[in-house]
């Protein structure tokens, strides 16, 4: 996007509706007369920019320029404001000419996980799993519109009346969805799950309680030796967290994989490669699937494949991937429990075009997947790892699982806040032996039935 197409990305009010001195008399940014002189002030400003100029400029000195170019219209056309309301001007334009708009005070708070809009007057926030509503506004419809196709256009993804729907990421890697009338009856609707710039490790997931140390050593150790593990949880429960955390245990030798819809995953290993599906054009041509990145995957000599999501088709591929040499693959899907997760699985090879007997189905899910663990978004609003499930084989025509570690909910206390604790179910899994194979023994102790893990 172009210095003048993002400087110009602002939908507030049509300099030709405002007559006389603009003077706002309200301290609230979201006040008519405030929402007018930054409209004023900002169709000033591009008079008086020499964009060529400013296109040499880096993103700091910008934003100094912008700084002083605001300062001096004010002073010029004598308009009253306090110091506080100033400074405010002063963000609120650089935030629409070389930001998010309204939304980069969000962007820049850390202990938001959600930022969710459903209207241009209406938008929530989600801190520490709980949904409150902010205080942000838009100006109109056409100025979140504005915004929308500021973050699209990043990615080389268009949104109008013919594709009303489209997912895109920040530069952070937060993943964004937005859609728009005729499906959004209200106006523009905008979604955006935040991701960390610096990546959560397994220390800040001990920290917060998700798992315990000894859990955390066990999943380091699958990880390390080559175990095929599908995390399964609902909607917002940190599935890509802990995907993307337990990617770090891979050694950096290794040659990964990565295939996702919206690319979330922030491995840090040297030898990354990252694909990402890409939707159909206007003609409805052009589309590249998450199968067709999978079947192309296994042509790129990879050690490991790490599948973002698995939705659709591309289960059979990833199955197969998982079956044929390529072990220690990784992926997530949409399940409430282990059970569900592989019911889930069966659907999506129906889903391949795979007309094979159910058992014939399962007995080849049995045999690619060896974890499932179990993560969820409790009541209170935090997150945990209720359980790790390792799948054994086949039993007639039914997959046979045993739980390993749970998460034992024992109430709820003051606040709201879920009570409870880990707990080993005594049995000893049989992925043991892989993990000696590998030098990583495991104490007798880790299976401890009657051991509570705080």
């Amino acid at each position: 996007m172009s210095l003048r197409e993002r400087l110009e990305a602002f939908g507030g009010t049509n300099p030709a509706d405002i007559r006389g001195d603009v003077s706002p008399r309200a301290a609230s940014r979201n006040s008519r007369a405030y929402q007018e002189l930054k409209s004023h002030m900002h169709m000033a400003l591009l008079d008086r920019i020499d964009l060529e100029a400013m296109e040499t400029l880096t993103p700091e000195r910008l934003r100094d320029e912008l700084r002083n170019l605001v300062e001096k219209l004010l002073q010029e056309e004598n308009v009253v404001i306090n110091e506080q309301e100033r400074r405010g001007l002063v963000r609120d334009i650089q935030y629409e000419m070389l930001g998010l708009g309204p939304l980069e005070p969000l962007l820049a708070d850390p202990t938001i996980s959600d930022i969710l809009v459903n209207n241009s007057q209406q938008i929530y926030v989600e801190r520490c799993g709980v949904l409150e509503q902010s205080d942000v506004t838009f100006v109109d419809d056409a100025h979140l519109m504005k915004i929308i196709d500021k973050i699209v256009s990043r990615v080389g993804r268009r949104i109008d009346e013919s594709s009303p729907m489209v997912d895109a990421r920040l530069p952070d890697g937060s993943r964004v969805n937005a859609i728009i009338p005729p499906l959004a009856l209200d106006g523009p609707v905008l979604s955006i799950r935040r991701f960390s710039v610096i990546p959560l490790t397994m220390e800040n997931l001990l920290e917060f309680k998700t798992l315990v140390p000894e859990m955390a050593e066990l999943l380091a150790s699958l990880t390390k030796a080559k175990i095929n593990i599908l995390i399964s949880g609902g909607t917002g429960s940190g599935k890509t967290t802990l995907l993307n955390i337990l990617s770090g245990f891979i050694p950096a030798h290794e040659r990964i994989i990565t295939i996702e819809d919206a690319a979330e995953l922030q491995l840090q290993q040297p030898h990354v490669v990252r694909l990402e599906t890409r939707p159909a054009n206007i003609e409805g041509r052009g589309e590249v699937t998450q199968r067709a990145l999978v079947r192309n995957a296994l042509r790129m000599r990879p050690d490991r494949i790490i599948l973002g999501e698995v939705r659709g088709a591309e289960a059979l591929d990833m199955l197969q991937a998982m079956n044929t040499g390529h072990e220690g693959s990784m992926g997530t899907i949409h399940a409430n429990t282990p059970r569900d997760a592989l019911t889930r699985l069966e659907n999506m090879l129906g889903m391949a075009g795979v007309n094979s007997m159910p058992k014939v189905m399962r007995s080849q899910i049995a045999s690619a997947i060896n974890v499932v663990v179990q993560v969820a978004r409790l009541t209170d609003g935090k997150r945990k790892v209720i359980g790790l499930q390792e799948i054994t084989g086949m039993e007639g025509d039914i997959i046979t699982m045993q739980e390993i570690f749970c998460f034992r909910q024992t109430g709820i206390g003051e606040g709201g806040v879920v009570q409870g604790h880990f707990a080993a179910t005594g049995i000893r899994p049989r992925f043991t032996d892989r993990l000696r194979a590998y030098g990583i023994p495991l104490a007798d102790e880790l299976f401890d039935p009657l051991r509570r893990f705080e």
